[in-house]
Order: C-alpha cells, then structure tokens, then sequence
C-alpha cells in the first residue's frame, strides 16, 4: 500500500541570537490510510515544528524551511502556492493543535466556527453547513449538539472543548489527520476517551492518524507505528510492539525505563536520563546524545549515525544499535513488555 503522506528529509531551520537552530534536522517518515503513527520525544526535539512543517504554517521570520519534500499522493506540498496550499489545509490534511482554549476563538460561537470552513472551503449553504456541524458534533458524542452550536469556547470543558477541535480537524473530511499533543492538560479518563473517539473515527473513515506526543503509554495503546525524535531527528523507527519490547536506540531505552510500571515493584527506582537536551544551534558532528548515552563509544563523538536497520523492519540511528539487546536493561525492559 502506498503511503498517504511521506516527508523526505524535511529541515526546518529558525535564526535567533544564538546562530541557525536547526529544529528540524532531516526528518523521514510517512503515515497509509487507516494507519495510526506516533511520533515521540520530549520538548524540543522537533515533533511539533515538524507538522507545522507539513501544514506549512512555519512563521516567516524566524522560521524556515530550507529543505526536503513533503509528499501527499505524490505531491510535493512545498512546491505550492499560497492559495493552492490554503485548499490542502482542512480538505486534504486536518490538524488539531495542542491547547483547544487558544486554538479557538473566544467571541465567536461553536457554530460560527464549526461552520466557516464548510461555506468558505465547501461551498455549502448556511443551513447545509449548519446541518453538517451538527451532524459533526453528534460524531464526536457531544450532546444536545444543535443547541451547543449556540454557545461559547468558555461553556465547554477541556475535554469538550478538544472533542469541538476534532470535530473542525474533520469537518472537510481530510485523508490524514495530525493530532499535536491532543490530550494535554486533560485528565487521564478523559485522555482516554478522546483517544478511544480519534481512533475509532479514523478507522471508520479510513483517515491516515499521526498522533505528536510525550505519553508513552498513548503510543502503547493506540499506535501501529513509532518515530522516536531527538534533536530534530528521527533515531528509532519500527512498529510499536516492536519499540516497546525491544528498544535499539539508548534515549527510547531511556524514555522506556523512566516511566512507572505497574509490573515493577513499587519500590523499584526509576532510572534517569542523565544531562540536558543539546543546543539545536550548536550541534557538534558527532551523536547528539552522545553525552548523556551510558553506552557511547569513542566513534559517536566524531561521526553522527544514520538510521540502519538493527532488526527485520527496526531502524536506529546508533552505532551499538544491534547489541542493544544483548545489555542486562534492555533484557529486563523486553522481558516486562
């Protein structure tokens, strides 16, 4: 099956007083319809600026995208126009951004909101899209949905309010939806329902789902595929079950033994990632967790690692990739998965 949407060694770039950041460094992957792909990594690794890559809505300054492709059914959506790019926006691609109360607009009502994108971008009639708005929060379980069309971000709750974000990410029926930390701030009943309700409508819509976020558990329960980033980068990449049972790169090994298990003893300490995130404007030439790795040798240093198959359908960019599951804590980690 061929993929939806594939991004070929997209760079982002921002100028700021510390020289070019390079936030986003040469990210690949790509997401087929029906599919849902989770992209991991903590603040500041490139997840995010990344899909505003893919959406183009990188601002200009500081921003800049300065290399790649970004292929949706074969084309290059950097080679658009303006206008061209505006249709691809909403019809074609859907994103939700990650805090729901500034992504809408406080004076204007549900309705009105719900409704723009449909007249505007769909040509429909007022009641046609005041139908269709109705019929979309009534998707997303949202009740007495006519009379909600009525009332105000503010008369939502956060979870509600992100159910009204999923419902606009859909309302033009796009191919691939980005979801940008769609759970954050929400409490964890919550969390799981809107994730429940984002994976269930996109199996029945065959929607392509790529879900940006830092909760590894999200990835553990709803996810077909991982990219973990650091540094701008992608440095893992497989299935879930594989990334979970059996870790190739030391930061996924690191995410995965930081996290609380209900498995371990409740008193077992978790372990720590030593160190500090790298400056992105001041990148040496070699690994850049190089620093904080327990398993660094002299090579990452002095030669930054590609992506290299370690398994069948498993790409780490580490040059100890392939003895990773021969270390004592990988075992215990793989054993408990």
């Amino acid at each position: 099956m061929s993929a939806l949407l594939e991004i070929q060694d997209l760079q982002t770039h921002f100028q700021s007083d510390m020289g070019t950041v390079k936030a986003v460094d040469g990210v690949s992957y790509d997401v087929e319809a029906g599919e849902t792909l989770a992209v991991v990594g903590e603040s500041g690794c490139g997840k995010s600026v990344t899909a505003l890559s893919v959406m183009r809505l990188i601002p200009n300054p500081p921003g800049r995208i300065v290399g790649g492709q970004v292929l949706y059914k074969g084309r290059d959506l950097l080679t658009l126009s303006n206008d061209e790019m505006r249709k691809v926006r909403g019809q074609e691609i859907g994103m939700i951004f990650q805090e729901p109360m500034t992504s809408l607009n406080p004076v204007l009502s549900i309705g009105k909101q719900l409704m723009e994108p449909l007249t505007e971008e769909m040509g429909m009639t007022k009641q046609q899209a005041r139908e269709r708005a109705i019929e979309l929060l009534a998707s997303v379980e949202i009740p007495d949905p006519a009379r909600r069309l009525n009332q105000y971000p503010h008369h939502f709750s956060g979870g509600m309010r992100q159910r009204v974000m999923i419902a606009m990410a859909l309302s033009c029926d796009p191919s691939v939806l980005i979801a940008d930390e769609p759970t954050t701030a929400l409490d964890v009943t919550v969390q799981a329902q809107i994730l429940e309700l984002m994976k269930q409508l996109t199996k029945q819509r065959g929607v392509a789902l790529v879900i940006i976020t830092h909760n590894l558990g999200v990835v553990a329960r709803y996810a077909d595929r991982v990219n973990v980033m650091y540094a701008g980068r992608v440095v893992e990449r497989s299935s879930a079950r594989a990334v979970y049972g059996d870790p190739r790169h030391p930061y996924t090994l690191g995410l995965m033994r930081s996290v609380p298990r209900l498995d371990h003893p409740i008193t077992e300490d978790l372990e720590q990632i030593d160190g500090q995130p790298p400056n992105l404007a001041a990148l040496g030439q070699g690994c850049a967790f190089q620093e904080r790795c327990r398993f660094a040798i002299d090579k990452c240093a002095e030669e930054r690692p590609e992506l290299i198959e370690a398994l069948p359908d498993h790409y780490s960019a580490c040059f100890v990739a392939t003895e990773l599951g021969t270390t004592p804590t990988n075992q215990s980690q793989a054993s408990t998965s």
